[in-house]
């Protein structure tokens, strides 16, 4: 059975081979989980990491234009890097909480509420559909047609994955001193590798078919404090739906980890990470009844510009 980063049950497991009651109890997990972070909003917009740009312009470098959807939105962490690159980018995102801290911080961006499984945008309207930390929430069986529908052909599904660089030995440690409700088995390069390797993504729907996953993994950092790193661990799913006493317990014995540190002990550090990106392209296949933008030009990610082709 697959595990999420923050210590859960991948929720396509549900049904493969188990009985209906264990389904039903792994499930409610799973939907606890996942309902768990528009009660913590503010604090995800305020500690969560945005996404190397390196690694955004990576996903993006197959898209045969320049609209975007970024699906799963949050609280416009992924969103707020696209709109730096000068991308025409619309955010979705399901919870209303989360949802509004994003129009909050990007009034400019255009904002839906909808999910993977049911996207609120035309047949064939985007030319790269992207996800922050959020793809590992999608039900593939109902949101890989969905995905494929308002893709334009040609266009490219990517996720991207923030993860701590546990290579170097103080963060393998924070990670023990957390345990698996802070700092899951995705959290962590090895881990990220091994999860998405298994991953479901979308192969057909609406006629469309999808190319062979690509991956790659791009350096990244944040600055912190051991008190905002603590505050951003607090933000995983597994830490949400923990009981106070417990998640308390957690938290302290992380905070008395980090203070104990020379590299983090004494004001503001640089917290070494990767942004991993598993990308998928959707295959252009000429018919008449394919009716998504014609686009004959490149889109250059790294200038912010359209060349018309030739």
């Amino acid at each position: 059975m697959r595990r999420t980063g923050d210590g859960t049950e991948h929720h396509q497991d549900f049904a493969r081979g188990r009985g209906p009651t264990e389904q039903k109890l792994q499930k409610d997990e799973w939907l606890l989980h996942s309902s768990s972070f528009g009660a913590a909003a503010g604090a995800y917009a305020e500690h969560r990491p945005d996404y190397a740009q390196a690694a955004v312009r990576w996903a993006l470098e197959p898209a045969p234009g320049p609209r975007v959807l970024d699906l799963g939105a949050g609280t416009g962490k992924l969103t707020g890097t696209l709109a730096a690159l000068g991308v025409d980018v619309v955010a979705v995102e399901p919870d209303p909480a989360m949802l509004a801290e994003l129009r909050r911080g990007l009034p400019d961006v255009r904002a839906l509420q909808g999910s993977a499984e049911a996207i609120p945008l035309p047949d064939a309207s985007v030319h790269a559909v992207l996800s922050g930390n959020a793809m590992h929430w999608f039900d593939m069986d109902v949101a890989g047609p969905e995905i494929a529908r308002v893709l334009a052909p040609g266009g490219v599904l990517a996720g991207l994955w923030n993860v701590f660089d546990d290579r170097v030995d103080w963060v393998a440690a924070l990670a023990r001193v957390s345990g698996s409700a802070a700092i899951g088995p995705r959290d962590v390069p090895a881990g990220w590798r091994a999860a998405t390797a298994g991953m479901d993504l979308p192969r057909t729907g609406g006629g469309a078919r999808f190319d062979s996953p690509e991956r790659a993994e791009f350096p990244h950092g944040q600055r912190r404090t051991a008190d905002s790193l603590v505050a951003t661990l607090g933000t995983k799913a597994g830490m949400l739906v923990m009981p106070e006493q417990e998640r308390e317990a957690v938290l302290g014995r992380t905070r008395a980890y980090l203070a104990s540190r020379p590299e983090t002990g004494a004001g503001e550090f640089t917290l070494p990470m990767l942004t991993g990106v598993l990308r998928v392209g959707r295959r252009r296949i000429h018919r008449p009844s394919d009716n998504g933008p014609t686009c004959n030009g490149t889109w250059d990610v790294g200038r912010g510009t359209w060349d018309v082709g030739r």
